[in-house]
């Protein structure tokens, strides 16, 4: 969920909810509400919010988990391969949104765990 990535994002950049908030030009209680999901950033700020994040809105406003483990680099990878994704078709029919959705999140479950698995190779 939107709410859970903007957590996870901000903490994995080290920054507070008044750092952030003072990135984006809004209130700490902005970002609180964003992060508890209260209210939600209009296109603006997710295209911000992307921005100072390194990564695609698409990558925000996605449902798969990022493991506790990821790294800036890992989240950036997977980003770019679901970018590389944006235009499938199947039968020569594009997907609807919904349908490239699902295979976005079954390809950001396999990315986690074949990272997982090269992790755990390089200990």
């Amino acid at each position: 969920m939107l709410k859970d990535r903007i957590k996870e994002l901000r903490k994995q950049h080290g920054w507070t909810q008044a750092e952030l908030a003072k990135k984006m030009s809004v209130s700490q209680q902005t970002i609180g509400s964003w992060e508890v999901g209260r209210a939600e950033p209009n296109s603006e700020a997710l295209t911000k919010l992307a921005h100072l994040f390194n990564v695609s809105t698409d990558y925000l406003l996605s449902n798969h988990k990022t493991p506790e483990w990821a790294t800036k680099e890992d989240i950036i990878e997977l980003d770019k391969l679901l970018e590389s994704n944006a235009n499938m078709a199947y039968g020569g029919e594009t997907l609807t949104p919904e349908q490239l959705q699902r295979v976005r999140d079954v390809l950001a479950g396999m990315f986690w765990k074949f990272k997982k698995e090269d992790k755990d190779k390089e200990k």
